[in-house]
């Protein structure tokens, strides 16, 4: 049976002082794209942060292609995870492709200097993501879209088999979300990465994503494929809301009895509006 990318073995995640989830259990295939939905505050970003390696795990195991990471050198960690954050970078004075060039700091020297095989994987980089016109572009002058290209092309250039992104398709418009999820969705299959991101586009997930990791507001994560998720009734508990139907058939979402707006129209309820 082939080792999973990443998998993770009754993990606790929070602070010091506060445990945030306790007993998580699932595991990223290779070649696939997973989406982690869940309420704010249940702590998607607290276990994306733990994953990455930015704070450490209050109990359990996290393991990379089977090795438990706490034996894994930072180094060695940084070839095999990149990571995408929510927040724009500070990225003042550089441009794109010296920007996605620092995905390479794993691999050059104390300097940094990229030889002529790590500007090829940068050139590679911005054509996947569809961004090599904007090469020498500042990447301070872009818009919110464009610089999460910019982060993902630096991501690639990390050369890492796992991808993990919070929250990337936010600020973005709903034709931008739509890209950013074909693009990942497309690295996943035909570059084999395996990616895992933090989205509120509950829609869009349902129908992109290979696999769901669903964080309950009770803290319970509940992993598989839209479909079983659907058919088990784990999707329709974590969306069910007043005046909110999720159909398990068809994965769309209808909001009931939303009064119209004042001084547009006589005051009225819908009879379900589809979203």
């Amino acid at each position: 049976m082939k080792q999973a990318a990443l998998s993770i073995e009754q993990l606790a995640i929070g602070y010091r002082h506060k445990v945030v989830a306790r007993g998580l259990n699932a595991e990223l295939g290779h070649g696939s794209m997973t989406c982690l939905l869940g309420a704010n505050g249940v702590g998607k970003s607290t276990l994306l942060r733990t994953l990455a390696g930015f704070q450490p795990p209050l109990e359990g195991h996290i393991y990379l292609e089977g090795h438990d990471v706490r034996s894994i050198s930072r180094r060695q960690r940084a070839r095999q995870v990149a990571v995408v954050l929510t927040q724009r970078a500070d990225a003042t004075g550089l441009t794109v492709e010296e920007l996605v060039g620092l995905g390479r700091s794993p691999y050059t020297g104390f300097w940094g200097t990229l030889g002529d095989a790590d500007r090829d994987v940068v050139q590679r980089a911005l054509l996947l993501t569809g961004i090599g016109g904007l090469e020498h572009r500042r990447a301070d002058s872009l818009s919110d879209g464009e610089q999460q290209k910019v982060m993902i092309a630096k991501a690639i250039a990390q050369q890492t088999p796992v991808i993990l992104l919070d929250e990337p398709t936010s600020f973005l418009d709903f034709n931008s979300r739509i890209e950013l999820l074909l693009l990942l969705s497309r690295l996943a299959h035909e570059e084999q990465k395996t990616i895992l991101l933090s989205s509120h586009d509950v829609q869009l997930a349902m129908q992109l994503a290979d696999r769901l990791w669903l964080l309950s507001d009770s803290h319970q994560l509940t992993v598989g494929t839209p479909r079983q998720l659907a058919d088990s009734g784990a999707l329709g508990t974590m969306l069910q809301r007043d005046n909110v139907e999720f159909n398990p058939h068809d994965f769309t979402l209808r909001v009931h009895n939303v009064p119209q707006e004042p001084g547009k129209g006589p005051e009225r309820v819908s009879e379900g509006k589809e979203y």
